[in-house]
């Protein structure tokens, strides 16, 4: 599962979305939208107006939602090889 955060610098929001993310142990890549200025625009145009923008294979969302965040490590956690 490929997880997107697109953040921007001093963003309490972007900043506890990865802390949350990383401490259910979900993998996701960082973007960080004032290095990649067509990405914003990119999103701006799909109608998102705050960061953090979160995308996921079958969601998307903004600002903090540990609802959401806790979805996807349900998932994640379900999609999860099993050791033999």
């Amino acid at each position: 599962m490929t997880v997107t955060v697109f953040t921007k610098p001093h963003c309490p929001q972007c900043e506890a979305t990865k802390r949350q993310f990383t401490k259910l142990g979900v993998p996701f890549e960082t973007v960080d939208l004032t290095e990649n200025p067509s990405t914003l625009e990119q999103l701006q145009a799909a109608g998102f107006q705050q960061a953090p923008v979160v995308i996921t294979p079958d969601n998307s969302w903004t600002g903090y939602r540990p609802d959401l965040i806790r979805e996807i490590a349900k998932k994640a956690a379900a999609e999860a090889p099993v050791a033999a």
